[in-house]
């Protein structure tokens, strides 16, 4: 699939190629809890979607950055011996793969504000 700028999501095409719009929607849905698929609006205002998301992705940064924080004194003593180095591997991985989605979403955010008509 050809590609959109740096940061762009692999599965989106580039804004403007025929059914951009659509992976932009399939797309952000798979950034968000399961439950937001049962939510039309989401479908009907792909903008609105990916302002939704964007929010969302953020507020999941921000529990992994407190996780991150938290995770030597809450569970450091209950681990077993060793295990936090693969614990916090897994919290960074995870908040690197938050990053690159919010930056993502941020990305279709601004593009389908540009598509969206005005009033």
């Amino acid at each position: 699939m050809t590609s959109g700028p740096p940061g762009w999501p692999d599965r989106v095409p580039p804004a403007g190629v025929p059914g951009w719009e659509q992976a932009a929607v399939s797309w952000l849905l798979d950034q968000c809890p399961a439950d937001y698929r049962a939510y039309q609006a989401w479908r009907r205002h792909p903008a609105a979607l990916a302002w939704v998301a964007t929010r969302h992705l953020e507020a999941q940064l921000e529990a992994m950055r407190g996780a991150w924080r938290d995770v030597r004194p809450d569970l450091g003593p209950v681990l077993p011996a060793g295990s936090l180095g693969e614990v916090l591997d897994s919290l960074a991985r995870e908040g690197l793969r938050l990053r690159a989605a919010h930056r993502a979403a941020g990305l279709l955010l601004e593009a389908l504000r540009l598509r969206a008509p005005l009033r």
